[in-house]
């Protein structure tokens, strides 16, 4: 007999993107391990840059979960930008809080009135889920697991209009997640800083269970392209808008401690690519011939405007969103992917890792990881395959993509996977480590 999971998952197919993939990985798996899912999730696509359609995820929900949609959000609630100001500065629940949280504990009840529910597990964002689990949770006397796919507001790329929002985020998060049975952090980093952050949380179980890749997406040889051009391939989103933002409003917000010191986020665009790739261009002439720089994902008008204001601009090509199997098979066509990270102060560590990441590694290409102390950049040394600079260094940049681009003229491979390490990322495996979790606090009931 499987036990029955509820699965609070607001990012769920036909939903696709990031947000998707971790949810997805975990309902394909679990029945394999004698769990069956239940989702309670949205009501699927709408015009949002974070919720685009892909119903290549769809194909992989099992035929035997049984899903729970809320109705749309109405338009009605949608909020313009001085509300918005106001709701941030008075830190109030937003239209989504006061729609998702009524619309979702309604489609629990009855999840849970149907299917014989055990456990209640609440992936995250959004992090209004965690009062969803919470209260069902409390009702029927079922135990509640947080999964955390940020780390909310320990996320130091989080920003707020003083330390004093901060500190307000930090409670709520504590409050939030003070009853929950477990907690499942994404990254190493994530659980070290949750301890530190909430010492009365040392006695709770507390976990890291990571993202990952499915290995059947790149199975089979490599897709054949034109081999004389050498690519390189930068998948999912930019925060090149927030970062130019935040840069104008850097000096202010440093001083109210509504951003972490050092924190730079421009750095996690397309920016200092850009740039590394026209100092490597006046280095070596010759690369332009041969250059092809693909960015697969949905861009916006900041993103594009940056590549056509660059003499590199007839190089630069953007696809928009492409379902998942196509920009599998893009990353696969690489000679070189890129991967940019905030940057944050010396001598401390960040605690995400982009999901991005893992099906990188699972290409077993080369891959520049413009990235701060932190997990990703252990991952990428680990892995075998990274090429690391810091965030900001674009001269750095320019030299190792020359290095790689010199090795691609000779056909020499200028990294060497390392396999075991990549593998342990697999979906199978760390469903099976969510698998045991889930039935240890089965047995164990409310905490």
């Amino acid at each position: 007999m499987e036990h029955q999971v509820l699965f609070i998952a607001y990012h769920f197919p036909p939903v696709g993107g990031a947000g998707v993939q971790r949810t997805v990985g975990f309902v394909k798996h679990l029945p394999e391990f004698g769990l069956l899912p239940v989702v309670v999730t949205g009501a699927g696509p709408d015009e949002g840059r974070w919720t685009p359609e892909d119903q290549v995820f769809m194909s992989r929900i099992p035929k035997e979960v049984v899903i729970y949609r809320t109705e749309a959000m109405g338009k009605g609630l949608r909020e313009n930008k001085v509300s918005r100001f106001l709701r941030r500065l008075l830190c109030l629940d937003g239209p989504f809080a006061r729609w998702w949280i009524p619309a979702s504990i309604k489609q629990g009840e009855k999840a849970i009135k149907e299917q014989g529910i055990r456990l209640i597990l609440a992936t995250m964002s959004p992090f209004e889920s965690a009062i969803v689990a919470a209260t069902l949770s409390r009702r029927f006397k079922i135990p509640w697991i947080a999964d955390l796919r940020d780390p909310w507001a320990l996320d130091e790329m989080q920003v707020y209009y003083s330390s004093i929002h901060r500190r307000i985020h930090k409670k709520r998060m504590h409050n939030a997640l003070s009853s929950a049975s477990g907690i499942i952090m994404n990254t190493p980093e994530a659980v070290r800083a949750l301890k530190k952050a909430f010492p009365d949380f040392e006695e709770k179980d507390v976990i890291c269970i990571t993202n990952g890749f499915d290995p059947q997406d790149f199975d089979g040889p490599t897709p054949s392209r034109d081999e004389k051009t050498f690519r390189i391939v930068h998948s999912g989103y930019f925060h090149t808008e927030l970062g130019m933002d935040l840069e104008r409003k850097r000096v202010l917000l440093k001083l109210f401690g509504g951003i972490d010191k050092g924190v730079r986020i421009i750095t996690r665009s397309h920016l200092f690519l850009i740039k590394a790739l026209e100092e490597a261009i006046a280095i070596r002439p010759e690369i332009k011939k041969d250059l092809e720089v693909r960015f697969i994902g949905i861009a916006d008008k900041t993103d594009v405007a940056i590549a056509k204001r660059s003499p590199l601009a007839n190089y630069i090509h953007f696809t928009g969103y492409l379902p998942h199997n196509e920009s599998v098979k893009e990353i696969r066509m690489a000679d070189l992917l890129f991967l940019p990270m905030h940057n944050i102060e010396p001598r401390t560590r960040a605690t995400i890792v982009p999901g991005k990441l893992y099906e990188y590694m699972a290409t077993e290409k080369p891959i520049i990881g413009a990235v701060p102390e932190g997990d990703a950049k252990d991952f990428l040394i680990k892995s075998g395959l990274g090429i690391i600079v810091e965030p900001d260094d674009e001269k750095n940049m320019a030299k190792k993509i020359l290095d790689v681009y010199n090795a691609w003229r000779k056909k020499e491979m200028i990294v060497t996977p390392n396999r075991p390490f990549i593998r342990q990322f697999e979906r199978k495996r760390l469903t099976e480590q969510l698998a045991e979790e889930i039935k240890a606090h089965m047995v164990r009931g409310i905490c």
